[in-house]
């Protein structure tokens, strides 16, 4: 039997005039195997190239001999080519549009975009480059004194953080196992809750808002080439005053030195997308005179369980690159499109979550001259990997008799919420002159 099917796949490919892999003829079965996209996203990987277009050869001199005049198809005879049906009128659902080099925004120059569904091959690094930054693992001191002080805790902290994760686990669901879809947002709105308890300790947390669903957009120039970071990107933290510088203006002019690193031969180009029909804008997606118009924390969600979803390295660069696309709009916005080194550099967090792990992010924007690798450049801090909790399960976890994990919530780890709340009090909360002098 195994004979036959190697015959009839080896017969089909001779009809098609595809080749034959030795491996076929070895192993008895013919898998297709998995070539990977470098030319778009990874959301193409494992599939098998479309097939080419076969084109009718007209040969000149000679009349094909077609089934028109008949109405019907006829074996040996060509099939026939009819020119295209004019309705008479425009349909909506069958208009093709118009060609892109009839569009007005049409332009020969190509622009490589970062949307909200992008996934960089290079991770961290292709988003360093292209933002022109510098990365320093961890978070800023002014942050982790923040963590570190009790004064700006929450009363009974651990217990309702762990209230939270179970209220978005096993009380607002009656699934066994429910999908990260249904508790990663309810978990980031819970959290969010918490820190919003302090309004009362610090008046100036009440002068923030939440903004969902905006869409940015900030383009630049990298090396000749132009990029544009655009779309919807998550939820914004929104306030009336700007974040203060986080280093010092020796440090700024320290990262001249810095030398970026590179990831030859991959282009940096690589899974952006390449369009020719565009609009050079900055938009920072809110009205001028809007009354919260600093960015303060960008709140990312990865609940996807499927193909879709990030890695983590993946998902660090989508951090950095929108901060860097909301603070290059602001920045266009106060001080104009040419570019120049900033007086007060502009500050932006960022957290990301997929239910369990969260990741942390601050970007420092320092210069907006970012055609050349040379001079000043930004600055990048991030934390990765920051578990809240090991295991939350309804049903606990049983090999040869013995409870490995057990039922509910399991491994919770304070520090990560402490650094979400440090990051949420930012900007309103001086610590105190004991967790500073302990932290230096």
């Amino acid at each position: 039997m195994a004979e036959l099917v190697v015959l009839r796949s080896l017969w089909n490919n001779l009809g098609t005039g595809k080749s034959i892999c030795k491996r076929c003829l070895q192993t008895k079965t013919c898998d297709l195997i998995a070539v990977r996209q470098f030319y778009v996203t990874s959301s193409l990987f494992g599939k098998r190239r479309p097939p080419a277009i076969e084109e009718d050869i007209e040969i000149p001199g000679l009349e094909r001999i077609t089934f028109a005049d008949r109405m019907y198809r006829v074996p040996g005879l060509a099939e026939p080519t009819f020119p295209e049906w004019n309705r008479g009128w425009r349909d909506p659902f069958q208009d093709p549009g118009p060609k892109y080099e009839e569009m007005p925004l049409f332009k020969e120059k190509a622009c490589y975009v970062f949307n909200q569904k992008t996934k960089l091959l290079e991770g961290v690094k292709q988003a360093l480059w292209l933002t022109k930054s510098k990365l320093i693992e961890g978070l800023p001191k002014q942050i982790l004194c923040l963590a570190e002080d009790p004064d700006s805790r929450i009363e009974n902290e651990d217990d309702r953080v762990q209230r939270a994760i179970s209220h978005a686990r096993f009380w607002d669901t009656t699934e066994v196992r429910p999908r990260k879809e249904k508790y990663c947002p309810v978990l980031l709105s819970n959290l969010l809750h918490l820190c919003r308890m302090l309004s009362l300790r610090y008046p100036s947390l009440s002068k923030r808002i939440l903004a969902e669903n905006y869409k940015v957009a900030a383009y630049w120039t990298r090396e000749s080439s132009l990029f544009q970071v655009r779309g919807i990107n998550g939820l914004l933290l929104n306030s009336t005053s700007p974040l203060a510088p986080l280093a010092t203006q020796e440090e700024v002019q320290a990262t001249e030195s810095h030398i970026l690193e590179t990831f030859y031969p991959v282009s940096p180009t690589i899974d952006l997308q390449e369009v020719h029909v565009y609009e050079e804008k900055n938009d920072t997606g809110f009205r001028q005179g809007y009354p919260y118009p600093h960015a303060h924390t960008l709140y990312i969600l990865n609940p996807l369980e499927t193909c879709a979803r990030f890695e983590p390295y993946q998902l660090q660069a989508k951090m950095i690159m929108f901060a860097f696309g909301n603070l290059l709009a602001r920045a266009r916005l106060l001080y104009g499109e040419q570019p120049r080194v900033l007086e007060t550099p502009l500050v932006m967090q960022t957290i990301a979550t997929n239910g369990r792990m969260f990741q942390f992010v601050v970007f420092q924007l320092n210069t907006t001259d970012l055609s050349s690798s040379d001079g000043i450049k930004n600055l990048v801090w991030l934390d990765r990997d920051q578990e809240l909790y090991a295991y939350a399960k309804c049903l606990p976890e049983i090999k040869k008799k013995i409870v490995v994990v057990p039922a509910g919530l399991s491994g919770y780890r304070p520090e990560t919420f402490r650094k979400f709340l440090a990051m949420y009090l930012h900007g309103a909360v001086q610590p105190s002159i004991k967790t500073e002098a302990s932290a230096s």
